[in-house]
């Protein structure tokens, strides 16, 4: 028998084994994959920093401070993460169901880099400013910290898994509806989306790590990093550095930027300190 050699072509093998998986009854559309990847994305990508987590030379505190200084247990954390992204898996659905994105219009649709980075772009900006204003006025009433807010500030040592933990209303409001938000207004697509939220997902996981490893590119290209987050997390930071989790242009602009330099502490790992420009500010 005469063998046909040729090329591979990769699109109708993806055709075929989505047929096939399609036959044994497990299609996933995009709607579903946009809903569900970023959830394991944020437990897989956690994972690593746990793993990670004994690395006391690039800590920002000690292990002992996190013991000690934080008002929750972690086996809480996990069950507080999860009821969350059940609440944000639910709205998700809803929203893609009555925007009619299906995986087949996603599949024809193919957007220029061009498009797919404006998308990019204006769902990072639709967020953070969503979340910067949802985020400052949650510290300002009084009402709202004290019984939804504080929620997440109990964990004042900011470890990887714990950077869902907040109360239900809390993720409802800042976290799932400014993802909505952002989705209908960049006017990205379902496939698109997936890429979108499963970024923006490692970005704010990577925020509250609690490490600063050497390399790291979110440390480079973003001045709203794991450091600057932490000092919101710090008492004397409570009513600063409000942006998350891309930019701080919000905090510059209206005066809530608090500066820091990072400094090895003693023992091992770094600290972030305010800076005596601030210090000095603060006192005239």
């Amino acid at each position: 028998m005469e063998a046909k050699l040729g090329v591979i072509d990769p699109n109708s093998l993806s055709i075929r084994a989505f047929g096939r998986f399609s036959e044994m009854g497990f299609s996933l559309s995009d709607d579903m994959l946009g809903t569900f990847v970023p959830i394991l994305v944020y437990w897989f990508y956690s994972g690593i920093y746990v793993l990670l987590g004994g690395l006391e030379n690039y800590r920002l505190h000690t292990k002992q401070d996190e013991d000690i200084k934080n008002l929750v247990s972690r086996k809480a954390v996990v069950k507080g993460v999860l009821l969350q992204q059940f609440f944000q898996a639910v709205v998700s659905i809803i929203l893609f169901t009555v925007t009619g994105n299906d995986n087949e219009a996603s599949t024809v649709s193919n957007p220029s880099f061009l498009v797919l980075a404006s998308q990019f772009l204006t769902g990072m900006l639709v967020i953070d400013t969503w979340q910067y204003f949802m985020h400052r006025y949650m510290h300002h009433n009084k009402f709202l910290y004290k019984h939804i807010h504080s929620q997440h500030h109990r964990l004042v040592v900011p470890y990887a898994f714990g950077a869902l933990y907040n109360h239900p209303l809390e993720g409802l409001l800042l976290d799932t509806v400014g993802g909505a938000l952002s989705f209908l207004i960049s006017g990205m697509s379902p496939r698109t989306a997936i890429y979108f939220f499963s970024f923006a997902t490692i970005k704010t996981v990577d925020d509250h790590c609690g490490l600063w490893l050497p390399g790291n590119l979110f440390h480079v290209f973003f001045r709203n990093n794991t450091a600057y987050h932490d000092v919101h997390h710090q008492l004397y930071g409570n009513k600063y550095n409000f942006s998350q989790p891309f930019f701080v242009m919000w905090d510059r602009i209206l005066g809530t930027y608090m500066p820091y330099t990072l400094e090895k502490r003693v023992g091992g790992g770094f600290e972030a300190r305010p800076t005596q420009d601030y210090d000095s500010i603060k006192s005239d």
